[in-house]
């Protein structure tokens, strides 16, 4: 049920601040707020949050630097908004850490929607909450447990955020088969699609920087140009 996810709100805008807060306990969920990336960090670590909404521009510690920081120790669904609607910022946003973008000013049933999908992303991974069969979807030297939610390369267990699991659990189950940016998109963000390319290529990057040897050079998670993404055995 929805009264069980915690939501952080990060934002030093008092009436935006405001806003989320009310659309979210509205539709069922606890909130806590945030003024700054330094309190974002430190309520992280002890709050243990289902979700942040983290905006970007903030004083002292901004929303870029906060969500890198989070992400050195929590794989918790982040949802990044600013003002700024160019595609380099949102990348760079993606890059840091976030598994979603939102652009100011944004409808509250978009919002809602993204926070939905989100959460099932997050229940999705599982987190130490959720033990099953020791069902493994193996390709070559890489490993996704898909009872512990966990993705062992070369032995080594590898840390990853809900979308980066959500991402590698469509591949890596349909090893060999070419996935367009578009098709990933659908089935991982569960949003309408409209020039998804950029967001799915980072998501990919960040992926391969986890799990091949030399990034630039992938063996398991390939570029098909022209069509999309494989996974495959070397």
């Amino acid at each position: 049920m929805k009264e069980q996810y915690s939501i952080l709100i990060v934002d030093d805008d008092a009436e935006i601040v405001n806003i989320l807060r009310t659309a979210l306990q509205d539709a069922g969920y606890q909130t806590h707020t945030a003024r700054n990336g330094d309190e974002a960090c430190s309520l992280a670590e002890r709050l243990h949050p289902h979700l942040i909404i983290m905006d970007v521009m903030m004083p002292q510690c901004n929303g870029m630097m906060a969500t890198m920081r989070i992400r050195q120790s929590n794989n918790v669904p982040i949802l990044m908004l600013s003002a700024k609607a160019e595609g380099t910022d949102r990348i760079l946003g993606l890059e840091a850490g976030a598994d979603d973008y939102l652009v100011k000013p944004f409808l509250q049933q978009e919002l809602l929607a993204r926070v939905k999908a989100l959460l099932r992303r997050y229940d999705a991974l599982g987190s130490i909450r959720e033990r099953g069969s020791e069902d493994q979807i193996r390709v070559g030297d890489v490993i996704l447990d898909t009872a512990k939610k966990q993705l062992l390369v070369r032995g080594e267990p590898v840390r990853l955020t809900p979308t980066e699991y959500k991402l590698l659990l469509v591949l890596m189950s349909n090893p060999g088969r070419v996935f367009s940016a578009e098709e990933l998109y659908e089935r991982v963000w569960e949003n309408e699609v409209f020039a998804v390319e950029n967001t799915v290529m980072v998501h990919i990057s960040r992926i391969r920087e986890k799990l091949e040897l030399n990034p630039k050079k992938p063996e398991y998670l390939k570029v098909v140009w022209g069509i999309g993404y494989v996974f495959e055995a070397p």
